[in-house]
């Protein structure tokens, strides 16, 4: 079951690499048979399809493309200093139940979000969690400067596709490890280094 209110992105060249953190996830959920995951990215077959025959419901909501995009709608300019419209934002997730999601897959959604909306993001993103739940996502290093337009999807349970719609640089510094650990209060932070200066990052609820 899809829930949400979106289509499916068209399919680009494929760029499939094998993500320790995933398979950390799946390992993790393996005795789960259907989990109920939120996806929020730009949703792509692969990923439905792959996520159907492990007997996941899946829920939709795509708010990595409005942060890439820079959506006006989603922003309040009235002001001398511009306003992110977090509640605006977050409208674009369907209805569900708090404490009822068994994983979020947040891709770089934490990584482009203003640093000031970053505490209430997590916050609704870690509500939907059941005990012992999993925010996963991808963070740049550093050293990485640009793809702050990357899309991700699933080629398998364990391997990510991605393609970099352009090249421009990322608006905002990386987000640390510690900040992470700020941002899931009560719970804990595991990290995967990768060869293309991300992190892969798991805060379990």
């Amino acid at each position: 079951m899809i829930t949400g209110r979106q289509s499916l992105a068209k399919p680009g060249q494929a760029s499939g690499s094998l993500s320790r953190g995933l398979e950390w996830l799946w390992q993790y959920l393996r005795d789960i048979p259907h989990p109920r995951i939120l996806d929020c990215g730009p949703i792509r077959q692969s990923t439905v399809s792959i996520l159907m025959r492990r007997g996941v419901k899946l829920y939709v909501a795509d708010l990595l493309t409005p942060l890439q995009k820079e959506t006006a709608h989603f922003w309040d300019r009235s002001q001398k200093t511009s306003q992110f419209r977090l509640e605006a934002f977050l409208e674009q997730v369907p209805p569900i139940p708090p404490a009822s999601l068994t994983a979020v897959f947040g891709w770089q959604v934490p990584d482009l979000a203003p640093r000031a909306a970053l505490p209430g993001f997590m916050a609704r993103m870690l509500s939907y969690l059941e005990p012992g739940g999993i925010f996963f996502c991808l963070l740049h290093e550093p050293h990485l400067p640009e793809g702050a337009g990357t899309t991700w999807w699933l080629e398998s349970l364990t391997t990510l596709g991605s393609r970099c719609d352009d090249s421009r640089p990322f608006s905002h510094p990386p987000i640390t490890n510690r900040e992470m650990e700020r941002l899931n209060p009560g719970g804990s932070v595991k990290t995967f280094l990768t060869r293309s200066g991300l992190r892969e990052v798991l805060a379990l609820k």
